[in-house]
């Protein structure tokens, strides 16, 4: 198939479909990023005893079987209430006498 009569245009054709000279690759380097920290480096705060750990749990399990409007019982939980003079969930964490004191104002309501 010819592209042209006079052979000027499939010259020029040719001419641009010639490879041109090779270009080296380039080549990049990549920094490796730092590992994160180990996920014990990362806990920044105070844990509960296990018994502390069973009065959150028991008190809040309370608050949401008893306050069933959706996010009452966490309202309740985490505001601090007059009667008892502070956060019931602090209260209920500390001491068997906060829980109980959280218990009684819950089915008091």
């Amino acid at each position: 198939m010819r592209l042209s009569r006079g052979g000027k245009a499939s010259e020029r054709v040719r001419a641009a479909i010639q490879p041109h000279e090779p270009v080296e690759p380039t080549v990049v380097t990549v920094a490796p990023r730092p590992l994160p920290e180990s996920p014990r480096n990362r806990f920044i705060g105070v844990k509960l005893t296990p018994r502390a750990a069973e009065r959150q749990g028991l008190v809040v399990k309370l608050a949401l079987k008893m306050l069933t409007a959706p996010g009452a019982a966490t309202a309740f939980l985490n505001s601090d209430h007059p009667k008892l003079g502070g956060r019931p969930l602090d209260l209920a964490v500390a001491s068997d006498e906060g829980l109980a004191a959280v218990e009684a104002l819950l089915a008091a309501k």
